[in-house]
């Protein structure tokens, strides 16, 4: 009788405990309750930009606060380790680029955590990449003839790039490789502090996002010389691709795409890739990006695994053909 009765009593357990798990994405968020998107980048860039842009529509579709944080630093890393050691519940997302997922991890010898399970993948929102620009004063305006400038001038033309190990220093490391010149990194802790610096002419070069870029070129304080991408961008059509300007190898576009910290439910991660993908297929969203140089690639969670695993197949042949490496 006992026996049977501790068996009875197990199963009511495990039967009243189903409710709650299924229950978990149904009262998911709290009203009220704040949703943190963490960011690696420095305010003003073109992923905080596009970060603030779906926090703002995200909240009216949650129905609860949604804010972003900047944690620069690190290559990304400091808002990585923020993300893990943020409960797994769904009220803390990181907002992050290649750098992260497909960059980073190859270019230390003991990465500082693992993309494959350290992050639960909940959607990539667009597909982006850089653009060379130079300071307004550069003695160049195409990229050959800043390229002539940099072999008669061995090491006086710096380019800037918002750390070592970031999307804008790898390519900047291409450009050198593959175009035989001679320029010098200068890594910043985030994009708005080198490009600062390029509009006030102690840097030469940046490989900029192309929010920032784009928007600096239309306004006259920096020149486009190309875009590191397989085709023009339809925002700045008349803008030829490096491989156009005479440079190929540098065509690597990256993803945007959000996080949750491993072990997250399902039924959450699902819930927020549906928000977060019929936010950004809302028109003022997908104008923001598409306008900012950006290419939309809404994906579920299965997919955004899938595509961030063949993004880091590719950057990982480039980082080790250059042999960048971080300590």
């Amino acid at each position: 009788m006992k026996k049977a009765a501790r068996l009875l009593a197990t199963l009511c357990l495990s039967i009243g405990l189903l409710p709650l798990s299924a229950g978990a994405a149904e009262v998911f968020p709290q009203k009220g309750k704040v949703i943190r998107i963490i960011t690696p980048l420095a305010p003003g860039g073109s992923s905080d930009i596009q970060a603030r842009a779906i926090a703002n529509r995200l909240s009216q579709e949650l129905g609860t606060p949604v804010v972003v944080e900047n944690k620069p630093g690190a290559s990304t890393a400091i808002a990585v380790r923020e993300l893990m050691r943020s409960p797994a519940d769904g009220y803390t997302l990181l907002y992050t680029i290649t750098v992260t997922t497909s960059q980073l991890p190859h270019l230390y010898a003991k990465p500082p955590f693992d993309v494959f399970k350290d992050m639960a993948p909940v959607g990539v929102v667009s597909r982006t990449r850089t653009i060379l620009v130079a300071t307004k004063d550069a003695p160049y305006s195409t990229l050959k003839e800043m390229i002539a400038y940099a072999k008669a001038n061995p090491g006086k033309v710096n380019y800037g790039s918002y750390g070592i190990g970031s999307s804008g220093h790898i390519n900047g490391e291409l450009l050198k490789a593959n175009a035989g010149i001679d320029i010098v990194h200068v890594p910043y802790k985030g994009s708005t502090e080198a490009v600062r610096d390029l509009l006030g002419g102690q840097i030469q070069l940046v490989f900029d996002g192309p929010s920032t870029a784009i928007a600096n070129a239309k306004g006259g304080l920096v020149k486009i010389l190309g875009v590191a991408d397989k085709e023009r961008l339809p925002s700045i059509p008349d803008v030829p691709t490096l491989t156009e300007a005479g440079v190929s190898g540098i065509d690597l576009p990256g993803l945007e795409q959000f996080f949750a910290p491993a072990g997250t439910p399902t039924e959450i991660v699902d819930k927020l890739n549906a928000a977060i993908m019929k936010t950004a297929r809302t028109p003022e969203v997908t104008e923001l990006f598409v306008r900012g140089g950006s290419t939309m690639a809404t994906s579920t969670p299965a997919e955004h695994a899938r595509m961030m695993k063949e993004d880091s197949d590719q950057w990982g042949v480039v980082i080790r053909k250059l042999g960048i490496r971080m300590e």
